[in-house]
C-alpha cells in the first residue's frame, strides 16, 4: 500500500547535540530549526503511511496480545490511545483518498488540514451534486496549502462550501447533536474533563473564560504569572462557584446544589502542622512513636462524589461557609444544630467597605471574586468579626493556608501581610493592597 504515492526524498538533518544549541550562530540557528522541521513532517507522513500499511494488512494483535493496532501503538510508543486512534483514522481516510494523500505526503498540507478536508469529502452536504466533490476538493487543498494556511483558514472555506451547497441538515459546527462532555474521576482524586461543543456553545465558554482570564502584571501579582491554562481552569472554577453562588440552580435531594464537606470538628480545628506527621511521644507498651490512624476517618475531610479531602483545604473552605453542626455518637448523628453562615452578608459589606477587594498586596481582584478569609480560625476559637477577616480571591486565599505568607490586623485596624523569608529576609509587613499608612503594630 503507498496512499497516493509517497514522496521518497531522503530525511537528514544536520543538528549539533543539543548542548551545542546555545552556540549557533543565528542564521545557522535559523537554518538548524527549520530542517529539524521539515524532517518531522516527513516523518509524521511515514508514520501515518506505516500504521496505515500495518492496518491494511490485517496482522493478528490477539497473536501479540493488544486488541488492535491503536492498542499496540499506545502500549510500545508515548502515544496514547486517543492519539493513536486519530493516527489510524487519518491513514485509513487518505486511503480512501488518494488526491488528498497526494498533497499530505508531499508535505503541502498538515495532518490536521487533511483529517478536515477529509471530513468533508467523506460526509460533504446533502445539497451537493456529486461532480462537484472534485472541485470542491480541490478548493479545501489550495486553502490548506503552504505555510500561511491555518486552520481557520480551512474551516471557513468548508463553512462557505456548505452555505453554497445548504440543505436541511446543520454543518457539524452547528450541530449540538454532537455536543459531548464527560467529567471523569481519576485514580488521584482529580476530575479529568472532556468535551466536544458546538460553534454557539463553543463560543459562549470561551467568551465567559476570555472574561475571567484578562492579563495581570505578573510584578504586581503573582496570579498573573500562571499559565493560560492554569487561568482558563481557574475562570473554569470561578464560573462554576458563581452558577452555585446565585441560586438559580435546579433542586437536587431537596436543596439547592452546593459544595458539601463533611469534616470532623476536633480534625478541623487541630492546626495544619498537626495533620500528616507522627506523634512525638512514646508508646508506654512498646516504646515506639506512634501514628495517627492511616486507615480511619480521622485527619480527613470528606465530599460526597469524591471523597477524600486535606484539613488544610478543609479549613480554607471552612472560613467562609454555611456551618451545619451534626453530633455523632458511635457513628450515627443524633443531633442536627441550626445551620449559620460564618460570615454574615453585613460582615461582607463592611469587609468589602475597608478592603475593597483582594487586600493582598498588588492584587485588588474585584470583591465578587472574593471570600472571607479567617486571620485565626473559627475551628481555633478565632471570632468571626472584622478584626479577625481579611478579604482575599481565591488564588491568595489558598496562599495564605498553604504557604508561609501571614497576615494580622494593624495598628490602624486594616490587614498587613507578612511575606515568608524567601521572599523578603527580613520579613517587613506589607500594607493591604491599595494602602498606604503607617507601619503596623
Amino acid at each position: 500500500m503507498n496512499p497516493g504515492g509517497l514522496n521518497n526524498s531522503s530525511i537528514a538533518v544536520t543538528a549539533p547535540r543539543p548542548e551545542d544549541i546555545g552556540a549557533l550562530p543565528e542564521i545557522t540557528l535559523l537554518q538548524t530549526a527549520l530542517d529539524i522541521f521539515h524532517a518531522m513532517e516527513q516523518l509524521d507522513t511515514l508514520r501515518v503511511v506505516a500504521v496505515a500499511e500495518i492496518d491494511a494488512r490485517a496482522v493478528s494483535f490477539d497473536t501479540l496480545g493488544f486488541r488492535s493496532v491503536k492498542q499496540w501503538l499506545a502500549a510500545n510508543t508515548l502515544l496514547e490511545v486517543p492519539a493513536a486512534a486519530r493516527i489510524l483514522a487519518l491513514g485509513r481516510m487518505l486511503s480512501r483518498q488518494p488526491e488528498i494523500a497526494d498533497a499530505f505526503n508531499d508535505g503541502a498540507v498538515s495532518a490536521e488540514h487533511a483529517a478536515l478536508i477529509g471530513k468533508f469529502c467523506e460526509s460533504p452536504p446533502r445539497g451537493m451534486p456529486v461532480e462537484a466533490l472534485g472541485s470542491c476538493r480541490k478548493v479545501l487543498l489550495d486553502a490548506a496549502t503552504g505555510p500561511a494556511a491555518t486552520t481557520m483558514t480551512v474551516r471557513t472555506c468548508i463553512a462557505r462550501l456548505e452555505r453554497i451547497f445548504e440543505s436541511d441538515d446543520l454543518p457539524p459546527s452547528e450541530d449540538v447533536e454532537r455536543n459531548e462532555f464527560h467529567a471523569s474521576k481519576t485514580l488521584n482524586g482529580r476530575v479529568a474533563v472532556k468535551g466536544d461543543l458546538d460553534a454557539v456553545t463553543g463560543e459562549m465558554l470561551l467568551t465567559a473564560l476570555s472574561a475571567l482570564t484578562k492579563p495581570r502584571n505578573p510584578v504586581d501579582d503573582p496570579a498573573g504569572a500562571r499559565t493560560p491554562a492554569h487561568k482558563r481552569a481557574d475562570a473554569f472554577a470561578e464560573i462554576l462557584r458563581r452558577y452555585l453562588d446565585s441560586g438559580d440552580a435546579p433542586i437536587e435531594g431537596g436543596e439547592k446544589p452546593h459544595l458539601s464537606l463533611h469534616v470532623n470538628a476536633a480534625d478541623l480545628a487541630r492546626s495544619g502542622a498537626d495533620h500528616g506527621q507522627f506523634d512525638q511521644s512514646d508508646d508506654q507498651d512498646s516504646g515506639r512513636k506512634t501514628s495517627p490512624d492511616m486507615f480511619g476517618d480521622k485527619d480527613v475531610a470528606r465530599m460526597p462524589h469524591l471523597g477524600p479531602l486535606t484539613i488544610a483545604t478543609a479549613r480554607r473552605l471552612a472560613c467562609d461557609c454555611h456551618l451545619t453542626p451534626i453530633v455523632m455518637h458511635d457513628g450515627v448523628p443524633i443531633d442536627l444544630g441550626r445551620t449559620s453562615r460564618t460570615v454574615s452578608k453585613k460582615q461582607r459589606r463592611a469587609l468589602i467597605a475597608r478592603d475593597h477587594g483582594c487586600a493582598f498586596p498588588g492584587c485588588g481582584a474585584p470583591p465578587a471574586h472574593c471570600e472571607g478569609h479567617h486571620i485565626k480560625h473559627w475551628a481555633d476559637g478565632g471570632p468571626t468579626d472584622l478584626d479577625n477577616l481579611a478579604l482575599l480571591c481565591r488564588h491568595h486565599h489558598r496562599l495564605l493556608h498553604h504557604s508561609h505568607w501571614h497576615v494580622h490586623i494593624g495598628t490602624d485596624r486594616k490587614p498587613w501581610f507578612t511575606p515568608p523569608s524567601s521572599v523578603d529576609p527580613y520579613k517587613k509587613p506589607i500594607p493591604a493592597h491599595g494602602r498606604e499608612g503607617p507601619r503596623a503594630a
